[in-house]
């Protein structure tokens, strides 16, 4: 059965499900999505939503955190909160006889998180450790560098896991704040999957969704990348060159046009072996063991990026290498050769993208979320199916922002 949308209406207000039964296995997943709510917001202090999170993740204050979490395993059900940069998910997985269970423990933990000065501690305590972790992950330094220089002046320059010095200032008073502001029923869409009808659904969420606020539906912001190629060269002790790449990428989230960005960029970058980068890169010259490109267009970001390691000695080279494909891949577009071998691709493993109840409903998510309509997919599958060389090697040599690329390294002094 495919995922479709549904509703439930809690205090007057009619939050969407996107739902699909599957009776396979006597198994039910459910995520509560909560819109701008993710570290795009963190306006005041870096690494507030996902510290939130983990906050979330201590328990109901009647329990406390062994507690809750005993509780939850003596049932065998999951819970967890997580963020992503626009949204706020609590993802809660059961046995289908344990589903109403389930929903009551969800009710637990909204109406009553365990939000005290222990958790506090003990959440700063491992956020903390987790920063100083990351001093020496040099992908992960010179992927935030990038975004400094992409997006200078934005919550998207900051670390969504937080600096030292934010994550010191964060309060109980914060963390209330921010879950009141954004963890409520008009920023809210519900996702279902599994061996459950729509009226348990409905029953059941009823139940527990409404101890939350009415609240405030907000627009995300829109965030554009620096049109100013900059460089920035962070020096470390490692014995090898990081080199993280990215420019502007013109295109609106629900652009009718992004399957041909989605096949243009696959045979830049993303597509692995036989891509454009790798074959200069890694095949012909040696230089690296990959070397990746992808575009990012979502409603806050629509942004070009990629990556790749290199001899420190070989640091110049791979930077001028990768900046000579992307122009001579703007100037003169692709082969048809390349464009009927990324279709083959690309329609041949669709059906491993829409292989498990959790993959699709995601897609149809993701569809939902960005304005699309449900059979927006198989739309786009097709769309990719009859694309033409001259249509495609239009649309590349339209986008010529990608050319202003800023680049973040990580090398040795």
């Amino acid at each position: 059965m495919a995922a479709k949308i549904e509703s439930v209406t809690i205090q007057g207000v009619k939050v969407p499900v996107i739902y699909e039964y599957d009776a396979r296995l006597p198994l039910v997943n459910t995520q509560v999505v909560f819109t701008n709510s993710g570290s795009i917001t963190d306006t005041t202090k870096a690494g507030l939503a996902k510290f939130s999170a983990k906050m979330l993740n201590e328990g109901s204050k009647k329990m406390g955190a062994n507690g809750f979490a005993e509780m939850l395993e003596s049932k065998a059900i999951h819970m967890s909160a997580a963020t992503g940069s626009e949204t706020f998910v609590i993802e809660i997985g059961s046995l289908k006889e344990q589903f109403a269970t389930s929903m009551k423990y969800l009710k637990m933990l909204l109406a009553e998180p365990n939000f005290t000065k222990r958790s506090l501690e003990k959440v700063k305590t491992m956020t903390l450790g987790k920063i100083s972790q990351k001093e020496n992950d040099f992908d992960y330094i010179a992927s935030h560098e990038l975004k400094k220089l992409l997006f200078a002046g934005t919550p998207l320059a900051q670390p969504s896991l937080g600096t030292p010095q934010s994550v010191a200032s964060i309060t109980l008073d914060d963390v209330k704040s921010f879950t009141q502001e954004h963890l409520v029923l008009s920023r809210a869409i519900i996702v279902v999957g599994g061996d459950i009808s729509m009226d348990d659904i409905q029953k059941q969420l009823s139940k527990a969704l409404k101890v939350l606020r009415v609240g405030k539906a907000q627009k995300l912001p829109h965030y554009e990348a620096s049109t100013e190629a900059k460089e920035s060269i962070i020096q470390k002790e490692t014995q090898q060159a990081y080199i993280y790449f990215g420019s502007p990428y013109n295109m609106a989230v629900n652009d009718e046009e992004y399957y041909k960005a989605r096949v243009a960029t696959f045979i830049l970058g993303t597509g692995g072996f036989g891509s454009r980068l790798m074959e200069e890169i890694r095949v012909k010259r040696g230089l690296a063991y990959s070397a990746y490109a992808r575009v990012h267009v979502s409603k806050s970001v629509s942004y070009f990026n990629g990556y790749l390691q290199t001899k420190l000695e070989s640091q110049k080279e791979a930077k001028e290498t990768v900046k000579a494909v992307i122009a001579e891949f703007v100037k003169n577009g692709v082969t048809q050769e390349e464009l009927e071998q990324t279709k083959k691709f690309l329609l041949g493993s669709e059906p491993l993208r829409v292989e498990t109840m959790s993959q699709r409903l995601q897609r149809t998510f993701m569809d939902y979320y960005k304005g699309f309509s449900l059979d927006h997919s198989k739309r786009e599958l097709e769309k990719i199916e009859k694309l033409s060389l001259d249509e495609l090697n239009k649309f590349i040599k339209k986008h010529t922002e990608i050319l202003e690329l800023s680049f973040a390294i990580v090398t040795k002094p």
